[in-house]
């Protein structure tokens, strides 16, 4: 049986050329080799399976290569690789400047791997750190790691750094159809897109499952085996899905989300998958997005024909629909319910009620169904052709009124059928009870009604006494009492009312109790008004600051106050020699 050779090692790159969607950096590694420009400490970083360490390799062999040597030497000599998670303490690092020293038996320089540099202990980082800033000349270091933020800044200060960036869809893509093609398989583009896609930006994520994916399809390498054997939802099941959702058949939907679920799917990648779906379908409607679309070349062509179909409108409710449903799902408790009510609301959307072909009646036909009639019709009398046709009469007034019409022209008579008067009422926009913009309302309402009444001349305006007045008012603070408004009666009773023809003269010591008194001013006018059967009384609040200072009485004029409400205060006070 022959050795498998996996393909990440059968197809790692042996030269700069090879190396996949790191072209900025392979170019900048070669002009340094050409110019003499290369830094003695370089730091790789970057996603895992983006070539890290196979870049470092291949500059390993070029910096000591003089084009004299044969093909497979690689120079094992000189090239020194050391993991740093299992070798991350101060003695390993110790142990590496200590062979620092020693000059290259074979070739010009002695290079340095370190792999996964980060992991390095604090002093492990801190004894390198003199070697790293002044190695020998014939030494050149190389670091990489997946997690620069780890690194402490002495460390990058040191190193030349160069970021390996993800390797795009289309580049994997290309590149495993490359090796399909070596290897002899027929693989089909969209195969090789899903694979591309599932490896998240890793070369060799990509090579690994293509490998898996080989073992279980063979030679034939078909997009509904990919999805199989990755267990992933084809997108088939995305675009029938919102063929169902546009065509609002629910229970269908429903359904066909009961059958994903069985296949062994989970509802979560599901529900993210249909807003991805629909990100792609709002991408396809612009022509300068579609680029965006990162398909293969058959279903570029599906996401094109169903993006037709649904309005843009649509597409942006139903991705907030399924992204609100994505958030919710990890704190829901019934997350299958939680998924199909969102189905189910994303299925009503473009639901509006009616038959397809009633849209363009301003009213429905199931307003003539629950009436019994029929809707409007206009029959036109040509007496020449003798021809006659019914056309159906379209309007975009507010209100329709319908009546016996009759139009004299040399030959042309139009009859209409008489209809009930029917008016479309516009809709009123309602607030809520508690705003402030409804209480600012209902005040406004109420003061207008005042000065409505006010300007009625029939209204009674009998004249009364300051008396009549005093008594109407200490009757409303103690109704105010009672009924447990104690704060505005006591706002009531801080002035005596002075009376000037009809208005009502009040002065009060801040601007804090006019406010309070001016928002209930219209119950207190109205039950004046009819108490004194005079609809001309006014009233007219100033503000004294100089009143506020009368209350603030001294002890003794506290206890003088009390005793004229109580005269056995004072015998209390006598009776224990109290101090005031």
């Amino acid at each position: 049986m022959e050795h498998f050779v996996v393909s990440a090692r059968k197809y790692r790159p042996q030269t700069f050329k090879d190396v996949v969607g790191q072209q900025a950096i392979t170019n900048t590694l070669l002009n340094a080799i050409e110019n003499n420009h290369l830094a003695q400490a370089l730091l790789f970083t970057g996603p895992r399976g983006v070539g890290k360490t196979t870049c470092a390799r291949i500059l390993a062999k070029m910096i000591n290569s003089d084009g004299k040597e044969t093909g497979d030497e690689d120079f094992a000599f000189n090239i020194f690789e050391l993991d740093a998670a299992s070798n991350n303490s101060v003695d390993d690092i110790r142990s590496l400047t200590d062979q620092v020293r020693i000059p290259p038996q074979v070739g010009k320089y002695k290079v340095y791997i370190i792999d996964e540099v980060h992991m390095l202990s604090q002093a492990a980082f801190n004894a390198f750190l003199k070697t790293l800033e002044e190695p020998p000349k014939h030494c050149i270091f190389i670091l990489a790691t997946t997690e620069k933020h780890k690194i402490i800044p002495t460390i990058l200060s040191r190193c030349q750094i160069f970021d390996f960036k993800r390797i795009t869809v289309k580049d994997a893509k290309d590149y495993l159809k490359y090796i399909a093609e070596e290897q002899g398989i027929d693989a089909e583009d969209d195969a090789l897109h899903i694979i591309a896609q599932k490896a998240d930006g890793a070369m060799r994520d990509a090579l690994s499952i293509f490998d898996r994916v080989v073992s279980f399809s063979g030679k034939n390498l078909s997009r509904h085996a990919v999805t199989e054997n990755l267990n992933v939802l084809d997108y088939e099941t995305y675009f029938e899905s919102t063929d169902l959702i546009l065509e609002n058949k629910i229970p269908d939907l429903l359904l066909h989300f009961n059958n994903t679920l069985s296949k062994g799917f989970d509802g979560h990648h599901y529900i993210t998958g249909l807003a991805s779906h629909f990100r792609d379908l709002l991408v396809s409607k612009t022509q300068e997005t579609i680029e965006l679309l990162e398909v293969g070349d058959e279903t570029k062509t599906k996401y094109l024909e169903q993006s037709k179909k649904a309005s843009q409108a649509f597409l942006i409710q139903g991705i907030n629909l399924a992204n609100d449903c994505d958030l919710k799902y990890k704190s829901s408790k019934n997350q299958r319910l939680l998924i199909e009510l969102c189905l189910m609301q994303l299925a009503s959307i473009t639901f509006d009620g009616e038959k397809k072909n009633s849209r363009h009646y301003i009213i429905p036909p199931s307003y003539f169904k629950k009436k019994g009639i029929a809707p409007v019709q206009v029959t036109v009398h040509k007496e020449e052709s003798k021809v006659s046709s019914t056309i159906e009469i379209k309007s975009t007034a507010k209100a329709v009124e319908v009546s016996q019409v009759k139009i004299a022209k040399s030959e042309t008579a139009v009859e209409v059928q008489e209809l009930p008067k029917i008016t479309l009422k516009k809709e009123i926009k309602r607030t809520s009870g508690l705003s402030l913009s409804s209480i600012k309302a209902k005040k406004e309402h109420l003061i207008r009604q005042m000065d409505v009444i006010i300007d009625e001349e029939n209204l009674p305006k009998e004249p009364f006494t300051e008396e009549a007045l005093l008594d109407t008012w200490n009757t409303y603070v103690k109704t105010l009492e009672n009924q447990g408004k104690h704060n505005l009666a006591s706002i009531l009773s801080i002035d005596t009312p002075k009376l000037m023809d009809t208005t009502i003269h009040l002065e009060f010591p801040n601007a804090t109790n006019k406010v309070e008194l001016e928002r209930n001013q219209f119950d207190l006018l109205s039950f004046i008004r009819k108490t004194l059967n005079n609809f001309d009384i006014n009233l007219s609040i100033t503000v004294n600051e100089e009143m506020e200072k009368q209350y603030a009485y001294t002890p003794f004029e506290k206890f003088e106050k009390l005793k004229e409400k109580n005269k056995n205060i004072d015998v209390l006070r006598k009776t224990f020699d109290l101090d005031i």
